[in-house]
């Protein structure tokens, strides 16, 4: 009798792991929850990214050497040249 039932029983056992790994697991419907933050997470993450991104791809336009923004390359070379006249007053901005 007992071996009869063990076929059944590891087969049960085997549904219920796998069942509860459905339910539990890193990939379960109880992670649903997690991935909707870490999702809205990544797209707050992204929206700064790409406002980075459209910022530094202005300055590179205004950086073009075939027409290139005076005032900025002005900006840029009195920052990395550290040159300032003695009655300018410097705002940082980081």
């Amino acid at each position: 009798m007992l071996h009869r039932a063990l076929l059944p029983t590891l087969v049960v056992a085997v549904m219920a792991f796998f069942g509860g790994y459905a339910v539990l697991g890193p990939n379960g419907a109880l992670a649903y929850g997690d991935y909707k933050r870490l999702l809205a997470h990544r797209q707050v993450e992204f929206a700064a990214l790409d406002r980075q991104r459209s910022e530094l791809r202005n300055r590179v336009g205004l950086l073009d050497p075939r027409h290139a923004n005076p005032d900025m390359v002005d900006e840029l070379a009195r920052r990395k040249l550290n040159v300032v006249d003695p009655d300018e007053v410097i705002v940082p901005l980081r």
